[in-house]
């Protein structure tokens, strides 16, 4: 039996210490916060989307960085396995649109009620209000210094056989993600690939972007395009804000704006020292390139459906004004928009409307197009894109290749996926190989 150290009482930490305890193992979880999971009570609005029920393929691909990383993961404890342990610890699950997992109660707190409820009778220790500052290590003559166990900030040094780092990335702060793990791999010589916030909100350019606060579309696609390439194209829900949009769909496509934007910025460092000059930098995924959203608030018709549609409409409303002829075709807050986008006078007659004037009315609404201005930071970032670079850990142990006995999971690895569940579920799965893999 050895004794095992998990710094961080999150999701990932929390599965860590179950499975290590599963093998026998004396288990202690440090959490600096008054409670554990504290990041999940608030995700998935307060309802904890803890997985999706997709099918394994989709999991990899709903995978942005370094999905190849994750097979051991996901085939050791997937989806279908995580379902299986909140039901048999008495928290009932259901599975929504897009197969995004939740309690039946919409109550997150079920969750973590169920995981201190398995860690208690799995006998682990958990030591709340108490931080880490360290990791200590036996310096060895031959080969790499191996972990001896840590320190805790008020001083007291404790000895293990494995500690197992799952502290978090960047995002939501105030949660405890402060980068603890990361520094603590770094001083042991792990190198951090940049952290960019990602699942995070746009800034958009347009102003009337801004009028439409609150409005949210259901059923809308949304194609991201950086430099007139690209890069993402989804369906789903989208909410207008105060500062751009936000929603499920416009978070997944942040992933990929900010994957982009790395490679952007990289191609001009290039092409920059390749000409003699300094490159323009792109500061936390504000791009200097072009970057737009195209919406298509109408994707179940075609262009030429579409037209039909529209025909139809001003045949039955041709002696009407144009501004109120169009009211079966979008939301109340949303027609005053697109009559002004259209660049029709709001006054003109039905009948009056020129056959360029509705084709390009016709392409407003197939193609609505938002200028990026950048993303909201880290304090609304859902998760953190970066982190330890995964090269550098076993990833059918978890293990780190450089401090044997040290084991990292979740989203302090350079691991992010896309929004419904995907998340949550890389760290179950780094959490509990992590913890299963501890000899």
């Amino acid at each position: 039996m050895s004794r095992v150290l998990i710094v961080g009482g999150g999701a990932a930490g929390m599965m860590a210490a179950l499975s290590a305890a599963g093998k026998g193992h004396c288990v202690t979880v440090f959490e600096k916060n008054e409670k554990l999971g504290k990041k999940i009570y608030i995700t998935g609005k307060g309802r904890c989307n803890v997985t999706n029920a997709c099918e394994p393929q989709e999991l990899y691909q709903s995978v942005v960085s370094n999905s190849k990383f994750l097979y051991s993961a996901f085939s050791r404890f997937d989806n279908q396995a995580v379902q299986d342990f909140f039901e048999a610890n008495g928290c009932p699950l259901k599975t929504e649109r897009g197969g995004r997992v939740f309690p039946v109660s919409d109550h997150s707190s079920d969750i973590i009620r169920a995981l201190s409820s398995a860690l208690e009778k799995a006998g682990v220790e958990i030591r709340l209000h108490t931080p880490v500052k360290k990791l200590l290590v036996r310096k060895a003559e031959d080969g790499p210094n191996a972990i001896r166990g840590l320190k805790l900030l008020s001083g007291e040094e404790i000895t293990a056989d494995a500690v197992v780092l799952a502290c978090g990335g960047l995002s939501y702060q105030a949660t405890g993600s402060t980068g603890d793990g990361m520094r603590m791999a770094q001083e042991l010589g792990h190198s951090l690939v940049p952290c960019m916030p990602s699942l995070v909100p746009f800034h958009i350019k347009e102003e009337w972007c801004r009028q439409l606060q609150g409005l949210a579309l259901k059923n809308v696609s949304a194609a991201l395009y950086i430099e007139e390439k690209e890069i993402y194209s989804g369906f789903g829900e989208m909410l207008f804000t105060h500062f751009g949009v936000s929603g499920p769909l416009i978070l997944s496509a942040s992933s990929y704006y900010q994957t982009a934007a790395e490679k952007l910025r990289k191609k001009k460092e290039k092409q920059a020292k390749k000409a003699g000059a300094a490159a323009e930098p792109l500061e936390n995924g504000k791009a200097k390139a072009h970057a737009y959203l195209k919406l298509d608030l109408k994707p179940a018709l075609s262009m030429e459906q579409l037209d039909k549609r529209i025909l139809r409409d001003f045949e039955e409303n041709k002696n009407k004004q144009f501004k109120n002829a169009v009211d079966g075709l979008f939301p109340a807050r949303l027609v005053p928009i697109m009559i002004q986008l259209s660049g029709i006078d709001p006054e003109k007659k039905v009948h009056e409307i020129t056959r360029e004037e509705r084709k390009y009315f016709e392409e407003c609404i197939k193609g609505l197009t938002l200028t990026i201005a950048g993303t909201r930071g880290f304090e609304e970032a859902i998760i953190t894109r970066g982190g330890v670079r995964v090269k550098e850990v076993n990833p059918s142990t978890m293990e780190s290749r450089l401090v044997p006995g040290l084991y990292m999971a979740g989203e302090m690895l350079d691991l992010d996926a896309l929004t419904g569940g995907f998340n949550l579920q890389i760290a179950w799965s780094t959490g509990y190989l992590a913890g299963a893999s501890i000899p």
